[in-house]
C-alpha cells in the first residue's frame, strides 16, 4: 500500500491546575479558538471543543503522525502560554499535569457532540471528579486515587 491512511477519533479531558476555576465566560470562546487552531496546525480535524470554568473536553482527530503524549504536551503548553497574556487574572493559570484520553467510534461522534456541548447543563449534577471517574470505569482504566489529582 503505498500511503498511509488513518482516522483515530479521541475524547480528550482535562483540568486547570487544582481545579480553579480560570475558564470564565469572557475567556473561554476565544481559548477554545486558541486550541483548535493548536490542533489544526497539528494536522487534527476538531469537532468540538466545550468545558465548564474548571476542565475542558476535546473530540477530535489524532493526526498520524504524532502521539497523544505529544498533541496533549502541545495543546497545554501553548494555550497556557497564551492565557497568560490575557491579564493579570490569567498570570497563575495552568493545566492539571495529567489527562485523559478515550477512542470514540466513528457511530458515536454525534453522542460526543452532544455530550461535550452539554457541559454546563450535566455539570449541575455531577463534579468533574465524578465524572472523570465514570470515564475510567466505562473504559476499564486502573487508577490509583492517589495520583488523579493534582
Amino acid at each position: 500500500m503505498p500511503q498511509s491512511l488513518s482516522k483515530v477519533y479521541v475524547h480528550i479531558i482535562f483540568s486547570t491546575k487544582l481545579r480553579k476555576p480560570f475558564i470564565t465566560k469572557d475567556i473561554q470562546n476565544e481559548l477554545y479558538s486558541y486550541i483548535a487552531g493548536t490542533l489544526i496546525n497539528l494536522k487534527s480535524d476538531v469537532l468540538k471543543i466545550n468545558g465548564i470554568k474548571d476542565h475542558i473536553h476535546i473530540l477530535c482527530t489524532l493526526p498520524r503522525t504524532i502521539t497523544i503524549a505529544k498533541l496533549l504536551e502541545e495543546i497545554k503548553k501553548s494555550s497556557s502560554k497564551w492565557i497568560k497574556t490575557k491579564g493579570s487574572n490569567w498570570s497563575s493559570f495552568a493545566w492539571q499535569d495529567g489527562y485523559g484520553t478515550f477512542s470514540v467510534s466513528s457511530s458515536l461522534i454525534n453522542n460526543v457532540i452532544k455530550y461535550i456541548e452539554n457541559q454546563e447543563e450535566h455539570h449541575k449534577k455531577i463534579s468533574f471528579q465524578d465524572e472523570f471517574r465514570e470515564f475510567l470505569k466505562k473504559y476499564n482504566i486502573d487508577y490509583d486515587e492517589r495520583y488523579l489529582w493534582d
